[in-house]
């Protein structure tokens, strides 16, 4: 018996060793020397079952990342029929976050559907937009179905009690850059709430305004689904990539940033284009899609 358990486990550890890519994982951490500042990486092949990883199970800030955790919050809400996806709802002055979201804009007493909340939280990031959404499912809500779903970090901390300190730490949200690619391989696979509610999610996620870092890298008739973060700090985008040879999903997660300027040449902007491109040829290696001269004047957003 003993025997058999040694070529067991013998068995666990090498499988688990041949699914990790050695060579992507040279070319990343190579991709990231010199950068500035605490960088978490982590990239799945779904087709090949193949990963690599950098400081994947570390602790960083999510910024707006945790839209999606609140997305998947309140499809809960309305899978159980607490919520509609397409009720109306009444906007007052006193949920504005200052800033420059299109939903700021509104005058009190406005109606919208939540269907369009939901749009503005996940396509233009709108603040506003997410911190209404989160206020009407609840951060505690949130954080329930993401401690019932096998998610042992990714947490909502802006507006829950208890958990002031570790927003302090991590500011609204805190995960991990395996976290996020499994909450998006979740969705993808229809595993997120219901099918339904995960194809509704897909289909938001694919329509991304902020596509000027990692997506800029990608083919613009290749389908992602993606969702970005920035943070003096930290900038961050997580994608899941529909391409031709096989999905792949990859998270990028930057802290303690040196460079905390809100410029289109940042160093960790552009440490998240580069990690893009660099998966991009790595799984579509007969690709020579590069993104054409001149682009980088219809990529200012801010």
């Amino acid at each position: 018996m003993k025997y058999k358990f040694i070529i067991f486990a013998f068995f666990i550890t090498s499988a688990s060793f041949a699914q990790t890519d050695a060579k992507l994982t040279a070319k990343l951490q190579d991709a990231v020397k010199g950068f500035n500042g605490q960088v978490g990486i982590y990239v799945h092949n779904l087709k090949t079952g193949k990963t690599a990883a950098m400081n994947a199970d570390t602790l960083f800030p999510t910024a707006s990342m945790i839209k999606v955790s609140i997305q998947c919050g309140l499809m809960d809400k309305i899978e159980k029929g607490e919520m509609q996806y397409n009720q109306k709802l009444v906007y007052r002055d006193s949920l504005l976050y200052k800033g420059e979201d299109i939903l700021g804009s509104f005058k009190d007493k406005d109606t919208i559907e939540v269907s369009k909340v939901a749009l503005l939280m996940i396509t233009m990031s709108d603040n506003t937009a997410s911190v209404w959404l989160q206020k009407l499912v609840g951060g505690d809500y949130i954080n329930n179905w993401l401690d019932k779903n096998g998610f042992k970090v990714m947490r909502v901390n802006s507006r829950v009690p208890g958990r002031e300190a570790i927003r302090a730490k991590y500011g609204w949200g805190v995960t991990t850059p395996f976290e996020m690619c499994r909450l998006f391989t979740m969705i993808r696979n229809g595993e997120a709430v219901s099918p339904a509610a995960s194809e509704r999610m897909y289909r938001n996620m694919g329509r991304i305004f902020w596509d000027d870092k990692a997506i800029s890298q990608i083919p613009p008739y290749i389908q992602t689904a993606s969702k970005q973060g920035a943070l003096d700090e930290s900038k961050s985008e997580t994608v899941m990539v529909n391409a031709p040879h096989g999905d792949y999903v990859f998270s990028v997660i930057t802290n303690h940033n040196k460079d905390q300027r809100w410029t289109d040449d940042n160093e960790a902007v552009m440490l998240i284009r580069k990690v893009s491109a660099l998966l991009w040829h790595y799984f579509e290696p007969g690709s020579k899609w590069v993104p054409p001269t001149g682009m980088d004047k219809y990529m200012k957003d801010e």
